[in-house]
This record gives structure tokens, C-alpha cells and sequence, in this order.
């Protein structure tokens, strides 16, 4: 089985071609456009994949507000392309969406299963929507898995960041921390998302399904979480999103119903999470 994926040198992207059975081809943006189709093509005709994995997307939420072109162009129209070639090699495509496809719904305090009907409340988790619409009319043979939260040591260092690193950096720079604490999800650690992704392609389960650690909790309590595990102190403070004043909206309750397969809970997760940075920092 050969494997092309997209987006290889992200939190995600690192964790599936570190895993993924038989070959792996990691793609860049460089090698691999999701806004260039044509040069995207003849990269996947050159390597003939069995199987294509999007990891790449537009993930920059507050700028989507203001780059709207830009955000449809990769998590939508891309995502068409992509879906077009799948169908054209006879391959499969595994495409990663987002919990943000959720939110309108303001009094929802019950995790979201498959079959329940988005309504995103951003430019981003429109975009992303219709990625997923698009990705699913060109055949049989689509994988579509939300995530939420999505934090992996590719994002520990260099250029990335997560959530996780952004509050132990702050924290050591002595910084005061205020955390929204009025939108809950499910912080899901990329080594765990990853291996329930392999084992639904390996078993050719198609169709839409959630992958996230099990649990849930706001983004003040993951902020204290970390802090805990970490043996750090902070100045943390509970603040609304009305407070913070981000450019985009971002669901109150987005978090995801994730029984296939079920995952360890998040706070498990997250102490896996700080023991493999500590080896890949030492």
C-alpha cells in the first residue's frame, strides 16, 4: 500500500508517516499545492498513490475572517481536487476536518455525533464544511475525521506551536495567563488521532467519523491541567470569549462524540504528551 500525505510536516502529517503500513510519501506544500491543482496532479500521477491523506489546510482562524478567499481556497475548493484525483487513480482519500464545523447551536451540551447537522459560526469551520461536502460526491472511497484540539510534538518547536507549548512558554516568561474558560472541546493529542486514523483506513471503513481523546473540558481547565502535570506555576485567570475579543467566533460547545475507536481520556493523553516532549527535548 502506498501512502501520499499531504501536509507531512505538521502536528498531524508527523505522527501519520511515522505509523502508516508499507510506503510513505511525505508531501510538502512545496511539493504539493492544495491552491495549485495542476502542479498538485502531476506530483500524485508521478507517485500513483493507493491511498491520499490531507493533513494540509488553512488553519489560521482569526485571519480567515479577513481571508476568506484564501481559507476556501485550501479547506474547500483544494479538497474538491483532491477528491477528483483520488477518483481518477482509483485510490482512496482520508481527509482531516475540524469540530469547528459545529457551534450554532449555543445551548448544546451533549457531544456531537456524525449524524448531527453542522452549522459552523466562522469564516474557517465554513471553509472547512465544505471541504468535507466536497470531498464525499466523487465516490465511494472517502474517509472524512474530525478533530478538536489537536496538539503533537511537531508543534513543540521551530515555527509550530500548540496550545499546550504556548502556556508553558508564557508561564516561564512569568506572563499573566487569561484563558477562556466558556468554550468546551476536547483536546486531542496527535499520536493518539493518528493511530485511530490507521487502524479505520487499514480496515477500509469509509465515510465520516470523529477521532478525539475522550472527555472533555474548556480551554481555562486544559490551561490548569498542563500547569498541573507540568509542576508549574502560573498566574492563570478565567476570562470569557467576549473578553478576549478574537476576530472569530468560536463554538461555546463543539465537543465530539468519538466511539470508533474510543480513545484514552484527555488528561491521560496530555501526560503522554509532556513525557514525549521531555525525550525529544533532552
Amino acid at each position: 500500500m502506498r501512502y501520499a500525505v499531504l501536509g507531512a510536516a505538521g502536528q498531524l502529517g508527523r505522527e501519520l508517516c511515522a505509523r502508516l503500513p508499507g510506503e510513505v510519501i511525505p508531501l510538502t506544500r512545496a511539493q504539493a499545492d492544495l491552491t495549485r491543482p495542476a502542479a498538485m496532479r502531476a506530483t500524485l500521477l508521478a507517485v500513483r498513490p493507493d491511498v491520499i491523506v490531507n493533513c494540509a489546510a488553512y488553519n489560521f482562524v482569526d485571519r480567515a475572517e479577513s481571508e476568506r478567499d484564501a481559507a476556501f481556497a485550501v479547506n474547500g475548493y483544494g479538497v474538491q481536487d483532491l477528491a477528483k484525483f483520488a477518483r481518477d487513480l482509483d485510490g482512496t482519500l482520508v481527509h482531516f476536518s475540524t469540530d469547528y464545523v459545529f457551534g450554532q447551536d449555543e445551548q448544546r451540551r451533549t457531544p456531537y455525533t456524525e449524524t448531527d447537522a453542522p452549522g459552523p459560526v466562522s469564516v474557517y469551520g465554513f471553509s472547512k464544511l465544505l471541504g468535507e461536502e466536497l470531498a464525499r460526491p466523487y465516490g465511494p472511497k472517502h474517509v472524512v475525521l474530525r478533530t478538536c484540539g489537536l496538539y503533537g510534538v511537531a508543534g513543540s518547536g521551530g515555527k509550530g506551536t500548540n496550545f499546550v507549548e504556548t502556556m508553558l512558554r508564557l508561564a516561564g516568561q512569568g506572563k499573566p495567563l487569561r484563558v477562556v474558560a466558556d468554550q468546551t472541546c476536547t483536546p486531542s493529542y496527535a499520536v493518539d488521532v493518528a493511530v485511530a486514523a490507521i487502524d479505520l483506513i487499514s480496515a477500509n471503513h469509509f465515510g465520516l467519523y470523529h477521532v478525539t481523546n475522550s472527555g472533555s473540558c474548556n480551554w481555562y481547565e486544559f490551561a490548569a491541567e498542563i500547569f498541573r502535570q507540568a509542576g508549574v506555576n502560573a498566574d492563570l485567570t478565567p476570562i470569557t470569549s467576549a473578553a478576549y475579543g478574537a476576530p472569530a467566533r468560536r463554538p461555546s460547545f463543539s465537543v465530539l462524540a468519538s466511539h470508533r475507536p474510543a480513545l484514552r481520556p484527555w488528561q491521560d493523553a496530555l501526560a503522554a504528551y509532556l513525557e514525549e516532549r521531555s525525550r525529544v527535548k533532552r
